[in-house]
């Protein structure tokens, strides 16, 4: 029986492996020395890119899985491995903010924009953690007209607050600092894992009926 759903479990779900906190460095990086207009535009892009991967999650996941002949339940189980392994790497990070020492703050808008969207917005902000999270609650929503709009709506607003985070990051990385940073980035780190270890069990239990009579 799978764990009954709601906007606020998905939207935290969502929040926790589609955050931009660890690309703000990067991020920081790219967009000195252009205009406030053209940092508007790189947080678009990188927003839009993001937006994408999430997008695609939704409406063609599990269309995805079945032309290659996987079933939801061992994607369950391989998307929640790849849930803890990256919750227990967000615990454990020693730098919360990802950063480039060789970057050369010397380019143009022009030649920034391949690095707003890789690697920061695929996969930094969203990448198969993203992926496999939506595509999972996509199946869990399905048949559900009101919970599948609750899971677009989740994607809708985590799409805006990426897109807060990347035009205000000179802000918000000044307001909370680096440590402040790390200590949200552990705390969403442990949600995530929690997240993946709840999807393994889900996906074993249809696997290996017999774990769930034990």
């Amino acid at each position: 029986m799978h764990h009954p759903l709601s906007f606020q479990l998905m939207f935290l779900g969502i929040f926790a492996v589609a955050n931009n906190f660890k690309s703000l460095g990067k991020f920081l990086q790219i967009s000195q020395g252009l205009s406030d207009v053209e940092q508007i535009q790189l947080s678009i892009n990188a927003t839009l890119a993001s937006l994408v991967v999430m997008l695609a999650a939704l409406f063609i996941g599990e269309s995805l899985l079945n032309f290659f002949g996987i079933s939801l339940d061992a994607f369950r189980v391989a998307g929640g491995v790849i849930l803890a392994m990256l919750g227990i790497d967000m615990i454990h990070a020693r730098k919360a903010i990802e950063e480039d020492e060789s970057y050369s703050v010397s380019h143009t808008y022009s030649k920034v924009i391949p690095s707003v969207i890789i690697p920061i917005a695929i996969p930094l902000t969203t990448g198969a953690g993203t992926f496999s999270t939506i595509t999972i609650f996509a199946d869990q929503v399905s048949g559900n007209n009101f919970l599948y709009y609750q899971l677009l709506a989740a994607i809708l607003l985590q799409a805006l607050l990426i897109f807060v985070v990347f035009r205000y990051s000179s802000k918000l990385l000044h307001v909370m600092g680096k440590t402040g940073i790390s200590i949200l980035t552990r705390v969403v780190g442990l949600f995530t894992l929690a997240l993946g270890i709840q999807f393994m069990t889900i996906g074993l239990k249809v696997l290996f009926p017999g774990l769930a009579l034990q």
